[in-house]
């Protein structure tokens, strides 16, 4: 008798928890895996808000604005009929967290509320003061609990997600995971699996994101022959606190509620940010980008950082710093409005935002890339069809990606606070589309042997012995070092062919060293260092996808700049100047070259790299993107 359907989640963020929620919705039995308590997923980290257009501040913000700006903020890399059905649906996903019981700031007459964030110029991001995505979080995962009290899902929180399970056709049909108690690995059968694993930025070592966004489990899958989208496009935060240890994020929120970025206008300048008056201070975003100022989107502005810091040689004494300046807000709206973030930075840094300006520098943030999925196309609305077995589908039939560890949403940058939108949203589309799968087998799913389940879960536990075991001198966390050194060198905002080669030259020679980890520690129950060993060979992979996809890409496009291949915008000319005229038709031309899609297959030799076309038939690219 065939086994009851059932299906695996692999994350406990927001994409995991709605997908869950989705397949519990349907009937279907579903098993969530997490490396760790689900409330403790990066999803919590997200701190200044989820857009959706409720024009609440009757600007006549407009659905198709938010299109338009999502479409431009990524550099019109998307394809862009899940991008409108993202905006579309965005509304209801407010209401619905809403509903669920989230604490949403409101304005004094119950309403509510909405802030200003980067890229747009209407207020059209929605918040919880200062901790959005940890409340969003928790909402979503009381629904869960609901579903798990009912005997409809099952957690396994501190299981270490290692591989998915194929048939002899390739068919993704279960996973193997460690159990990071007794460090026992088990094999689990599904008939369909959804990886909702999160982002990578630990590859870059200090970075804004929890020491899990590791990208682990997305570079597993990729070995196992799912294709990987858009690597290059990393997101470097123009507001990261640098700190010894990691770095720490300064939301976005803060500009968007009135945060100003400046330099002494004297390089060098050592004097307390108080002493220095206004005539000496540069606002140099608000100079170069009077339309948008301190909202322009967040490539813009680490690039405008670096140039202000690294060219012009304005850093704060000398250093790559620059200063976030909130001081001129009255202290109980920062508290109100801002309290969390504002926390954080007292207890990191020792310092009051509210008395004194906040030292930021750019820092490694997120994906815009991931593991390639596919959409099915509604021809008669240009958007996707809303239930669909190919929604969110992989390039290994049976196994479905949501979340930041998917590609689908953000092109070649992403637009702040569409991110906790992207996340519930594609969580949504994939459960329902891992039900349509499962559904559709109905009776006649092949059988799957015991023999296989088994096979896999043996070469697991072989890779285990094999670490345990090695004679090897490398440290896996010297090498973790060694690799976010490199990257954040070589791989960061400003980028050149030289740097890249060198970098994957250093790759290179890490991927032979990995081979030779030697754990200290040896214990077999609770051995930390064996699941990070395992971490640190995955990360030295994507980081190789990372640094080819970027040294294939000749131009610039949203977080990927390299200075030989830009186009500049000529100063003051604008639509209708020969000048610009002649500009736009070189952008143009660079459309044709490069909007187009890098797709990466895993092979023996490395990765290999292929190009897809962008779907722009929702809002054709007629003119250069411009935030001045």
């Amino acid at each position: 008798m065939a086994a009851k359907p059932k299906i695996i989640v692999v994350g406990g963020g927001l994409g995991g928890l709605w997908a869950a929620m989705r397949i519990a919705e349907k009937g279907i039995p579903v098993d969530i895996f997490s490396l760790f308590p689900v409330k403790r997923s990066h999803s919590c980290c997200a701190q200044g808000g989820i857009n959706a257009v409720l024009d609440v501040k009757g600007e006549n913000d407009s659905i198709w604005q938010h299109i338009v700006d999502t479409i431009k903020g990524g550099d019109y890399l998307s394809d862009q009929p899940p991008i409108r059905n993202l905006c579309e649906e965005a509304p209801a996903v407010i209401r619905t967290f809403d509903r669920m019981g989230v604490t949403f700031s409101r304005t004094p007459e119950g309403i509510m509320d909405q802030r200003l964030f980067g890229g747009v110029k209407n207020r059209r991001t929605a918040f919880a003061g200062g901790t959005t995505g940890q409340q969003l979080l928790y909402a979503a995962d009381e629904q869960v609990r609901a579903h798990e009290a009912a005997g409809k899902v099952t957690k396994h929180e501190n299981w270490d997600f290692l591989s998915l399970v194929l048939d002899d056709q390739g068919v993704c049909r279960g996973i193997t995971a460690m159990d990071m108690g007794n460090m026992q690995i088990h094999a689990f059968r599904a008939d369909a699996v959804i990886v909702a694993t999160g982002g990578l930025a630990l590859i870059y070592g200090r970075s804004t994101m929890s020491s899990n966004s590791t990208g682990a489990p997305a570079a597993r899958v990729y070995q196992q022959g799912a294709k990987f989208a858009n690597a290059e496009f990393i997101q470097f935060h123009p507001t990261g606190m640098p700190g010894h240890d990691k770095n720490r994020l300064m939301s976005e929120a803060c500009r968007g509620e009135g945060g100003r970025i400046w330099v002494p206008k004297k390089a060098g300048d050592v004097r307390d940010p108080l002493d220095i008056p206004e005539e000496e201070r540069f606002y140099f975003l608000e100079e170069w980008y009077p339309a948008y100022g301190n909202t322009v989107p967040r490539d813009v502005a680490s690039r405008a950082i670096c140039r202000a810091v690294r060219h012009m040689g304005l850093g704060i004494g000398g250093k790559d710093l620059v200063y976030l300046d909130l001081t001129h807000q009255p202290r109980e709206f920062l508290e109100t409005r801002l309290g969390g973030i504002l926390e954080m930075y007292r207890t990191f840094f020792g310092e009051d935002p509210c008395e004194t300006p906040m030292k930021i520098f750019p820092s490694t943030h997120y994906s815009m890339g991931g593991i390639w999925v596919d959409f099915e196309k509604d021809e008669q609305t240009g958007g996707m069809a809303r239930v669909s077995p190919k929604n969110h589908a992989t390039s290994i039939p049976g196994l479905y990606a949501c979340g930041e560890c998917d590609f689908a949403y953000h092109g070649a940058n992403r637009l702040g606070a569409n991110s906790l939108l992207s996340a519930s949203f594609s969580g949504m589309v994939a459960g329902d589309a891992a039900v349509a799968r499962v559904k559709g087998m109905g009776k006649s799913g092949k059988e799957l042997p015991e023999s296989t389940l088994e096979n896999e879960r043996k070469r697991q536990e072989d890779g285990n012995k094999s670490i345990m075991s090695s004679d090897g001198r490398e440290n896996p966390f010297a090498l973790h070092r060694e690799l976010g050194d490199l990257m954040r060198e070589h791989v960061f905002v400003e980028r050149d062919n030289a740097g890249i080669d060198k970098a994957l030259n250093g790759i290179g020679e890490l991927k032979q060293r990995a081979r030779k980890v030697s754990l200290d520690d040896r214990a077999s129950w609770a051995n930390q260092s064996l699941s990070w060993a395992r971490q640190v060979q995955d990360m030295i992979m994507l980081a190789e996808v990372i640094a080819k996809s970027a040294r294939m890409r000749d131009e610039c496009r949203g977080s990927h700049y390299k200075a030989e291949f830009e186009l500049k915008l000529p100063e003051g000319k604008f639509e209708g100047d020969p000048e610009y005229d002649e500009y736009k038709a070189k952008w143009k031309a660079n459309n044709e070259k490069w909007l187009k899609h890098t797709i990466v297959t895993h092979t023996d030799d490395g990765p290999r790299i292929e190009y897809k076309p962008v779907d722009i038939s929702v809002l054709p690219p007629e003119k250069p993107r411009d935030y001045r």
